[in-house]
C-alpha cells in the first residue's frame, strides 16, 4: 500500500480543495481554454478526458501554476494562483505533478533524484530524506533501483520513480499529464497500478489519460473537453453508460472500439 496518511471520512467529497471560476488561458492569438468552472473536492478521482488539443494538459499545467492564465481565478485550498508569488509558491507546495516525460535528472540516482527536493526545499536532513524517499519507492514497487541511474531504468520504471519523486514531498493533490503516453504497451500497466493503489489512499487525483479502462476502475468523476471547453462532467458510471453530450459519445465509440 502507498503510503499516506488516509483524508478524514468527513473530509471526502465536501471539501472543495481545487477551484477554478471562469478560467481562460490564450497562446498569443489561440484561446485555449474557455470559461473553464470546475470543483475538485477532497478524496476526488477525476479523469480529464477528450481528443488531442482539447485543452486537457494546458487545464492541468495551470492547476499547478506551470502555466500563466489570462482571465479567471484558481485556488487550491483557499490559497490563490497567479495573485502574487508568494501564494502562488504555497498553492504549488500542495500539488505533486507527473508528466508525459519523466524529467528525471540523468546524472542523479534514483535515490538522489527523490531526495534533492527534500534536502534542498524541505531542508531535511539527508538520512530523514533518504527514509522518506525509500518509503515511496517501496510503495511503487521500485526500492531495489535506488542506487541506478534513470538510463539504467526502463520506461515504465522510470515513471514510477517519478511518481515516488512528486509522492515524497507529501502532497495533497497529484496531477497527471497523460502518464502512459510515452510507454511502451507492455510498460503501461505497471504504471497504471501503482496509481490504482495511490486512488485507493484517499488521495486527491487528476489525470490527464486516454486509458478508458483505468478511467473506469479508477475515477469517480470525468470531465471531457473539446475545443478548450469542459463540455460534459459526470460521476465515472454516468458517463460510460450514457454520455450525455455526442461529442462525448463519439469520443468513446473511437476509443473503446480499439
Amino acid at each position: 500500500m502507498l503510503a499516506q496518511d488516509p483524508l478524514p471520512v468527513s473530509a471526502i467529497n465536501t471539501t472543495p480543495q481545487v477551484q477554478v471560476d471562469g478560467l481562460n488561458k490564450w497562446f498569443g492569438a489561440l484561446h485555449v481554454l474557455k470559461d473553464i468552472d470546475l470543483t475538485i473536492r477532497a478524496g476526488t478521482r477525476m479523469v480529464v478526458c477528450g481528443p488531442s488539443g482539447s485543452g486537457k494538459s494546458t487545464l492541468i499545467r495551470c492547476c499547478n501554476g506551470l502555466e500563466p492564465f489570462q482571465k479567471g481565478t484558481i485556488q487550491l485550498d483557499g490559497v490563490a494562483l497567479g495573485r502574487n508569488a508568494r501564494e502562488t509558491a504555497t498553492a504549488r507546495r500542495l500539488t505533486g505533478m507527473v508528466f508525459q516525460s519523466f524529467n528525471l535528472f540523468p546524472h542523479l540516482t534514483v535515490l538522489a533524484n527523490c531526495t534533492l527536493a527534500l534536502r534542498r526545499v524541505f531542508l531535511k536532513s539527508g538520512r530523514e530524506a533518504e527514509e522518506i524517499a525509500m518509503q515511496h519507492l517501496t510503495a511503487v514497487r521500485i526500492p531495489e533501483k535506488a542506487q541506478a541511474y534513470p538510463a539504467q531504468l526502463s520506461g515504465g520504471q522510470q515513471q514510477r520513480v517519478a511518481i515516488a519523486r512528486a509522492l515524497c514531498l507529501n502532497p495533497r493533490i497529484m496531477l497527471f499529464d497523460e502518464p502512459t503516453s510515452a510507454l511502451d504497451p507492455e510498460m503501461i500497466k505497471e504504471v497504471l497500478d501503482v496509481m490504482i493503489a495511490l486512488a485507493k489512499t484517499g488521495m486527491t487525483m487528476v489525470c490527464v489519460t486516454h486509458e478508458m479502462g483505468f478511467a473506469r476502475e479508477v475515477a469517480d468523476e470525468i470531465v471531457f473537453m473539446d475545443e478548450g471547453r469542459i463540455v460534459e462532467h459526470a460521476p465515472s458510471k454516468d458517463f460510460f453508460s450514457a454520455a450525455a453530450h455526442p461529442r462525448a459519445r463519439l469520443f468513446l465509440d473511437t476509443i473503446l472500439s480499439h
